[in-house]
């Protein structure tokens, strides 16, 4: 029968032995991006929002930062901003710093930050327990509410990548965004609909909703923006990045 001494040390051996297998094997992962939503232009005519992170496999800072057309669902003018430091040493917030910038000279940040809109319904990549294709939101923290309920509905669809997603990457996909008017009894609205997936987007193979910020104009119209989460082949596993789609919202 072994000694208590004993029993300690095949323990401790034991131990010794995961935590080797632990270092000698470690975990891949892909880049999940950080979403920073900045804003509204006061007018209601500009959605802009950024993602930042660390780039899987480089190490490299980047950020990027969307100034989005409401009516027309398009880029500003001059936007995209992206930025990368090819450097793993240089800080993230360096490189947030240096697109806040860049950015300010498109919109400006003060504007932004004085027409936030309102978080209706958020999503985190992390969040496993809710619908990831369906969102049903109060359109602005007023109780009882005084707006119709806004629901989206987002549906996958297989279709062919851009071409350097050629082999082993697995079936890519687009998407269609589909609102859903309960003000006018359930009457449905096209809100996007791929048609072929942009190089920027990168391998999308899946995508889920990630939110949807509000905001009310002057005039009462309501601008919205659901933000979608790409999922697509990165480096060292699935990344996951930002899009949005925008528009304003119909009867309201």
């Amino acid at each position: 029968m072994p000694t208590e001494k004993e029993r300690f040390v095949s323990r401790k051996t034991l131990a010794i032995a995961f935590l080797s297998l632990a270092y000698a094997a470690p975990a891949q992962a892909g880049d999940t991006a950080n979403l920073s939503v900045l804003g509204f232009s006061k007018d209601g005519k500009v959605f802009a929002f950024e993602e930042y992170g660390i780039q899987d496999g480089s190490g490299f800072p980047y950020s990027n930062r969307f100034y989005v057309d409401i009516a027309k669902d398009d880029f500003v003018a001059g936007t995209p901003i992206r930025v990368l430091f090819e450097d793993e040493i240089k800080p993230l917030y360096a490189v947030r710093a240096q697109v806040g910038e860049k950015g300010n000279a498109i919109l400006s940040n003060q504007e932004l930050a004085e027409n936030p809109g309102f978080l209706a319904g958020f999503n985190a990549v992390t969040e496993v327990s809710a619908d990831p294709h369906h969102m049903v939101v109060n359109p602005r923290p007023v109780f009882p509410p005084i707006d119709a309920n806004m629901e989206v509905l987002l549906e996958e669809f297989p279709l062919k990548g851009p071409n350097f997603c050629d082999g082993g990457v697995g079936p890519t996909k687009g998407y269609r965004l589909i609102g859903i008017h309960t003000k006018d009894g359930g009457k449905t609205e096209m809100l996007h609909e791929d048609t072929s997936i942009p190089q920027s987007r990168g391998c999308a193979t899946g995508y889920r909703i990630g939110g949807v910020q509000t905001f009310f104009t002057p005039d009462d119209k309501m601008a919205y923006a659901v933000l979608i989460t790409v999922i697509r082949q990165g480096f060292e596993g699935p990344d996951h990045r930002w899009i949005a789609n925008t528009g304003y919202w119909a009867g309201e």
